[in-house]
């Protein structure tokens, strides 16, 4: 079964049978994802000895990525959170906002996080305040969890200078400039459906924030909590280093291409950016507990286990999406049809249902539609940019059990894999609707 047709009943039927497995039969994820891309690989006729060398390459080169970041973002927030730094930001912000707009205090932050950080990094970053916000204003986890996430993907699909948009820009030459100013204004109110799809569908489930000890115990222990500058700083670094890294890294190169760029480059990589965050994370806890930072550093590691290893299953399964002539036949199969702007969103979304990954299919479906630009009537500045909003639109749905993103956000927030379905994927579903309504219309207006 090599054709179109044939692909995507194979790729379908893993899909249906993963969330059959894990959501019903309670299969560990890591086996489902493992048996899932054995089971594509064969019924696609993959040569076995090339589909174990993909299995393994796509568990390896995911956590090559982003494994790291993981181990040191969990590092980070079991510190902050043993120390009671967690605790003070959560205070400092409620302050602020009050308890009745946590959730859209979450959604704002990873709105502007992941403009130059990756969603991955950034909910790893994010979530200890996350947590501890959930905690303080007695709001289900579920919720803060889905806030973040989906504040964190507006961005990340629609707003340079994250990788896949500016890799698409670069690809359709498209005015930069121009898609950074279009991707903001529609990636407000895709935010703000994520919010509202956060409050409606996440507060039906009850996940609590489960703190490892109260503000009480910590007093009792401690004396008084860290202050609110030196609590922010082991997540405000990183962020602030990668936000620099991006901005070193832009075509018109701001900070020229010598030594000061290579210096960003260097400290502004999410791995060493994090690990300068671990350093100041240590500095929080105090003299009495020093003999603790041992153990309090391998509990980090421990409970980073379980979602590397599903994570690695992810990639395992992306992989050998990966390998499969998916796009050719997209591409063959939906070109006779003259749908204007939806065919990029429509090649997106499907790339990125079946393959899991959001750059990916950024990259892979503008490589696709570039030299379709003149076919398709698109071929002025107003019209580049939208059709590179609305390949992100596209590969934001939705994200689903072999995405990595999917896995990060379920596991950080103690989110069953039922759950996880009902609001991680539905709200990227939303987010995906909402962003092509309003790259349509403005279709509609300005080409």
């Amino acid at each position: 079964m090599s054709n179109g047709l044939g692909l995507f009943i194979i790729v379908l039927v893993a899909i249906c049978g993963m969330i059959y497995l894990i959501s019903k039969r309670k299969w560990h994820p890591f086996l489902v994802l493992l048996l899932a891309a054995l089971f594509v690989g064969l019924a696609t006729k993959m040569e076995v000895n090339e589909l174990i060398k993909t299995i393994t390459g796509g568990f390896g080169n995911i956590l090559g990525n982003i494994g790291i970041v993981i181990i040191s973002g969990t590092i980070i927030g079991t510190i902050l959170e043993k120390t009671g730094a967690a605790l003070t930001m959560a205070n400092f912000i409620l302050k602020i906002v009050g308890k009745e707009k946590a959730p859209l205090t979450m959604s704002l932050t990873g709105y502007v996080t992941s403009i130059p950080v990756f969603c991955d990094s950034g909910f790893v970053i994010l979530s200890p305040i996350n947590r501890a916000l959930a905690e303080k204003s007695k709001v289900s986890l579920a919720v803060m969890a889905t806030a973040l996430s989906s504040g964190l993907y507006a961005t990340h699909c629609l707003v340079p200078p994250t990788p896949g948009p500016i890799i698409m820009a670069d690809t359709l030459h498209a005015n930069l400039g121009l898609v950074i100013m279009i991707g903001l204004l529609v990636s407000i109110p895709v935010m703000l459906a994520g919010y509202w799809y956060a409050v409606k569908v996440g507060s039906k489930f009850d996940v609590p924030a489960n703190p490892d000890t109260t503000v009480e115990q910590l007093l009792e222990k401690y004396g008084k909590l860290p202050g609110a500058l030196s609590s922010f700083a082991p997540i405000l670094l990183p962020i602030i280093l990668i936000a620099l890294k991006s901005v070193a890294d832009f075509p018109s190169e701001p900070f020229g291409g010598g030594i000061i760029k290579s210096f960003l480059d260097f400290i502004g990589h999410p791995v060493i950016a994090l690990l300068l965050g671990i350093g100041l994370a240590l500095t929080l806890i105090p003299q009495a507990e020093k003999k603790n930072s041992f153990n309090w550093i391998g509990d980090g590691i421990v409970n980073s286990a379980s979602i590397l290893a599903i994570t690695g299953a992810g990639g395992a399964l992306g992989a050998v999406l990966q390998a499969l002539p998916l796009a050719d036949a997209l591409s063959n199969t939906l070109l006779q049809y003259n749908i204007g702007i939806l065919l990029p969103f429509l090649l997106a979304m499907l790339l990125k249902t079946a393959m899991g990954a959001s750059t990916v299919a950024m990259i892979v479906t503008s490589a696709m539609v570039a030299p379709l630009m003149v076919t398709m009537g698109m071929t002025g500045e107003v019209a580049k940019v939208l059709v590179v909003l609305a390949i992100g639109a596209g590969s934001m749905t939705v994200s689903h059990a072999n995405d990595s993103y999917f896995w990060v956000v379920s596991q950080f927030s103690d989110l069953d894999t039922a759950t996880a379905y009902k609001c991680q994927t539905g709200v990227t579903l939303v987010q995906g609707i909402v962003s092509i309504i309003i790259i349509s219309i403005l279709a509609a207006i300005l080409i």
